[in-house]
Protein backbone atom coordinates (compact mmCIF):
# COMPACT_ATOMS: atom_id res chain seq x y z
CA UNK A 1 0.00 0.00 0.00
CA UNK A 2 2.59 2.23 0.83
CA UNK A 3 4.57 2.59 -2.33
CA UNK A 4 0.80 2.68 -3.76
CA UNK A 5 0.45 6.07 -2.09
CA UNK A 6 3.73 7.59 -2.80
CA UNK A 7 2.81 7.04 -6.27
CA UNK A 8 -0.50 9.08 -6.14
CA UNK A 9 1.03 11.81 -3.64
CA UNK A 10 3.64 12.34 -6.50
CA UNK A 11 1.08 12.20 -9.02
CA UNK A 12 -0.74 15.26 -7.32
CA UNK A 13 1.79 17.00 -6.45
CA UNK A 14 2.96 16.49 -10.41
CA UNK A 15 -0.12 17.87 -11.47
CA UNK A 16 -0.22 20.79 -8.89
CA UNK A 17 3.00 21.73 -10.08
CA UNK A 18 2.17 22.03 -14.17
CA UNK A 19 -1.25 23.70 -13.47
CA UNK A 20 1.14 26.28 -11.37
CA UNK A 21 3.85 26.73 -14.08
CA UNK A 22 0.54 27.12 -16.32
CA UNK A 23 -0.31 29.87 -14.61
CA UNK A 24 2.68 31.52 -14.27
CA UNK A 25 3.37 31.01 -17.78
CA UNK A 26 0.28 33.02 -18.87
CA UNK A 27 1.09 35.31 -16.41
CA UNK A 28 3.67 36.46 -17.89
CA UNK A 29 3.26 36.31 -21.44
CA UNK A 30 -0.65 38.09 -21.25
CA UNK A 31 1.40 40.22 -18.34
CA UNK A 32 0.62 43.83 -19.82
CA UNK A 33 -2.98 42.70 -20.52
CA UNK A 34 -3.40 42.79 -16.83
CA UNK A 35 -1.31 45.15 -15.28
CA UNK A 36 -2.74 47.82 -17.63
CA UNK A 37 -6.84 48.79 -18.08
CA UNK A 38 -7.03 51.35 -20.96
CA UNK A 39 -10.45 52.83 -22.08
CA UNK A 40 -10.71 53.82 -25.58
CA UNK A 41 -14.74 55.04 -25.42
CA UNK A 42 -13.45 58.77 -24.65
CA UNK A 43 -15.52 61.40 -26.52
CA UNK A 44 -14.85 65.30 -26.62
CA UNK A 45 -13.33 67.80 -23.91
CA UNK A 46 -16.81 69.81 -24.33
CA UNK A 47 -18.55 66.38 -23.21
CA UNK A 48 -16.97 66.35 -19.76
CA UNK A 49 -18.10 70.03 -19.04
CA UNK A 50 -14.23 71.63 -20.50
CA UNK A 51 -13.65 74.43 -22.31
CA UNK A 52 -11.15 76.40 -24.12
CA UNK A 53 -9.53 72.75 -24.88
CA UNK A 54 -7.14 71.91 -27.46
CA UNK A 55 -7.40 68.26 -28.82
CA UNK A 56 -4.14 67.56 -30.41
CA UNK A 57 -2.29 64.55 -31.89
CA UNK A 58 1.55 64.55 -31.72
CA UNK A 59 4.05 61.41 -32.45
CA UNK A 60 5.80 59.67 -29.90
CA UNK A 61 9.62 59.40 -30.78
CA UNK A 62 8.43 55.29 -32.44
CA UNK A 63 5.45 57.16 -34.40
CA UNK A 64 2.91 56.17 -31.90
CA UNK A 65 0.22 58.84 -32.56
CA UNK A 66 -1.07 60.46 -29.19
CA UNK A 67 -3.85 62.13 -28.17
CA UNK A 68 -3.13 65.56 -26.18
CA UNK A 69 -5.49 68.00 -24.31
CA UNK A 70 -4.21 71.55 -23.86
CA UNK A 71 -5.71 74.51 -21.78
CA UNK A 72 -3.48 77.83 -22.19
CA UNK A 73 -1.92 78.76 -18.88
CA UNK A 74 -2.73 82.50 -17.67
CA UNK A 75 -0.33 85.08 -17.96
CA UNK A 76 3.12 84.03 -15.70
CA UNK A 77 1.14 80.63 -14.51
CA UNK A 78 2.92 77.62 -14.86
CA UNK A 79 1.69 74.67 -16.85
CA UNK A 80 0.06 71.12 -15.30
CA UNK A 81 1.26 68.36 -17.41
CA UNK A 82 -1.18 65.05 -15.89
CA UNK A 83 -0.03 61.99 -15.85
CA UNK A 84 -3.33 59.62 -15.52
CA UNK A 85 -3.61 56.43 -13.55
CA UNK A 86 -4.36 53.24 -14.50
CA UNK A 87 -7.88 52.96 -15.86
CA UNK A 88 -10.07 55.06 -18.04
CA UNK A 89 -8.10 58.00 -19.75
CA UNK A 90 -8.35 61.65 -19.41
CA UNK A 91 -11.88 62.63 -19.98
CA UNK A 92 -12.30 60.64 -16.64
CA UNK A 93 -10.08 63.59 -14.85
CA UNK A 94 -12.02 66.69 -16.58
CA UNK A 95 -12.76 67.96 -13.13
CA UNK A 96 -9.50 67.64 -11.97
CA UNK A 97 -8.48 70.08 -15.01
CA UNK A 98 -11.20 72.24 -14.88
CA UNK A 99 -10.24 72.90 -11.29
CA UNK A 100 -6.62 74.02 -12.63
CA UNK A 101 -7.50 75.85 -15.30
CA UNK A 102 -10.27 77.85 -13.23
CA UNK A 103 -7.31 78.83 -10.72
CA UNK A 104 -4.79 80.12 -14.25
CA UNK A 105 -2.95 76.96 -14.69
CA UNK A 106 -2.28 75.67 -17.84
CA UNK A 107 -3.45 71.93 -18.74
CA UNK A 108 -1.37 69.67 -20.35
CA UNK A 109 -3.45 65.41 -20.22
CA UNK A 110 -1.74 63.19 -22.01
CA UNK A 111 -3.25 59.82 -23.32
CA UNK A 112 -0.54 57.25 -22.81
CA UNK A 113 -0.22 55.09 -26.02
CA UNK A 114 -3.61 52.61 -25.93
CA UNK A 115 -5.46 54.96 -23.90
CA UNK A 116 -8.48 57.11 -25.15
CA UNK A 117 -7.55 58.41 -28.80
CA UNK A 118 -4.37 57.10 -28.55
CA UNK A 119 -2.86 54.37 -30.90
CA UNK A 120 -0.42 51.38 -29.74
CA UNK A 121 -0.04 49.27 -26.80
CA UNK A 122 0.95 50.43 -23.52
CA UNK A 123 4.55 49.69 -21.71
CA UNK A 124 6.99 51.36 -19.07
CA UNK A 125 9.44 52.40 -22.36
CA UNK A 126 6.71 53.06 -24.42
CA UNK A 127 4.82 55.31 -22.07
CA UNK A 128 7.75 57.42 -21.21
CA UNK A 129 8.50 57.97 -24.99
CA UNK A 130 5.16 59.23 -24.87
CA UNK A 131 5.96 61.42 -21.49
CA UNK A 132 8.60 63.23 -23.53
CA UNK A 133 7.01 63.63 -26.53
CA UNK A 134 4.55 65.48 -24.23
CA UNK A 135 7.26 67.44 -23.16
CA UNK A 136 8.54 68.44 -26.65
CA UNK A 137 5.29 69.80 -27.37
CA UNK A 138 5.55 72.38 -24.62
CA UNK A 139 8.12 73.40 -25.47
CA UNK A 140 7.29 74.06 -29.10
CA UNK A 141 4.52 76.63 -27.42
CA UNK A 142 7.76 77.97 -25.64
CA UNK A 143 6.80 76.62 -22.56
CA UNK A 144 9.63 76.81 -20.43
CA UNK A 145 10.62 73.68 -18.25
CA UNK A 146 10.70 75.89 -15.09
CA UNK A 147 7.29 76.60 -15.96
CA UNK A 148 6.44 72.88 -16.41
CA UNK A 149 4.50 71.16 -12.90
CA UNK A 150 4.68 67.53 -13.69
CA UNK A 151 1.63 66.04 -12.08
CA UNK A 152 1.57 61.79 -11.73
CA UNK A 153 -1.40 60.23 -10.43
CA UNK A 154 -1.20 56.63 -8.68
CA UNK A 155 0.97 54.54 -12.41
CA UNK A 156 1.15 58.42 -13.73
CA UNK A 157 3.50 58.96 -10.72
CA UNK A 158 6.37 56.55 -11.82
CA UNK A 159 5.50 58.84 -14.95
CA UNK A 160 6.14 61.76 -13.72
CA UNK A 161 8.98 60.62 -11.32
CA UNK A 162 10.82 59.36 -14.57
CA UNK A 163 10.79 62.80 -16.51
CA UNK A 164 11.76 64.73 -13.10
CA UNK A 165 15.12 62.75 -13.26
CA UNK A 166 15.36 63.83 -17.01
CA UNK A 167 14.24 67.47 -16.99
CA UNK A 168 15.12 70.52 -14.82
CA UNK A 169 11.22 71.48 -14.26
CA UNK A 170 9.46 73.41 -12.03
CA UNK A 171 7.67 71.47 -9.69
CA UNK A 172 7.07 67.19 -9.09
CA UNK A 173 3.73 66.37 -7.72
CA UNK A 174 2.39 62.98 -7.30
CA UNK A 175 -0.80 61.59 -5.62
CA UNK A 176 -0.44 57.72 -4.66
CA UNK A 177 2.45 56.89 -5.65
CA UNK A 178 4.22 53.49 -5.38
CA UNK A 179 7.90 52.15 -4.40
CA UNK A 180 7.21 50.75 -7.32
CA UNK A 181 5.01 48.59 -9.56
CA UNK A 182 6.79 45.59 -9.45
CA UNK A 183 7.19 45.54 -5.92
CA UNK A 184 3.10 46.32 -5.54
CA UNK A 185 2.29 43.50 -8.34
CA UNK A 186 4.63 41.25 -5.86
CA UNK A 187 2.34 42.10 -2.69
CA UNK A 188 -0.83 40.93 -4.72
CA UNK A 189 0.67 38.10 -6.89
CA UNK A 190 2.42 36.62 -3.33
CA UNK A 191 2.69 33.23 -4.88
CA UNK A 192 4.66 33.93 -7.95
CA UNK A 193 8.16 35.19 -9.13
CA UNK A 194 7.01 38.38 -10.03
CA UNK A 195 10.23 40.10 -9.61
CA UNK A 196 12.14 37.68 -11.87
CA UNK A 197 9.04 38.14 -14.54
CA UNK A 198 7.72 41.37 -14.71
CA UNK A 199 8.80 43.75 -17.70
CA UNK A 200 7.38 47.17 -16.67
CA UNK A 201 8.41 47.16 -13.09
CA UNK A 202 8.40 51.66 -12.64
CA UNK A 203 10.73 52.04 -9.94
CA UNK A 204 10.27 55.10 -8.46
CA UNK A 205 11.89 54.40 -5.15
CA UNK A 206 15.38 54.00 -7.26
CA UNK A 207 14.67 57.54 -9.07
CA UNK A 208 13.46 59.80 -6.73
CA UNK A 209 16.35 61.02 -4.98
CA UNK A 210 17.31 61.87 -8.34
CA UNK A 211 14.86 64.31 -8.10
CA UNK A 212 15.49 68.43 -7.80
CA UNK A 213 12.73 70.15 -8.12
CA UNK A 214 10.37 71.09 -5.45
CA UNK A 215 7.95 67.83 -4.41
CA UNK A 216 4.61 67.38 -3.16
CA UNK A 217 3.53 63.94 -1.98
CA UNK A 218 -0.62 63.49 -1.28
CA UNK A 219 -2.00 60.17 -0.53
CA UNK A 220 -5.49 58.28 1.00
CA UNK A 221 -5.64 55.93 4.14
CA UNK A 222 -8.62 54.29 2.31
CA UNK A 223 -6.06 53.47 -0.89
CA UNK A 224 -6.72 49.70 -1.21
CA UNK A 225 -5.24 49.83 -5.08
CA UNK A 226 -1.89 51.68 -3.73
CA UNK A 227 -2.01 51.32 0.54
CA UNK A 228 -0.52 54.45 1.83
CA UNK A 229 2.81 52.31 3.45
CA UNK A 230 3.95 53.02 0.01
Amino acid sequence: MQPCYYKAMLRILLIIAVFYGLAVLLLFVFQRKVMYIPSKAIEAPERYGLRDVHSLTVPSSDGIQLQLWYIKAKTNFPTVLYFHGNAGHIGDRAAIFHALSEQGFGVLALSYRGYGGSSGEPSETGIYDDARAAIGFLQTQHISLKQIMLFGESLGTGVATQMATEFDVGALILQAPYLSVAGRAAEIYYYVPVKWLIHDKFESIHKITKVKAPLLLFHGERDTVIPIRH
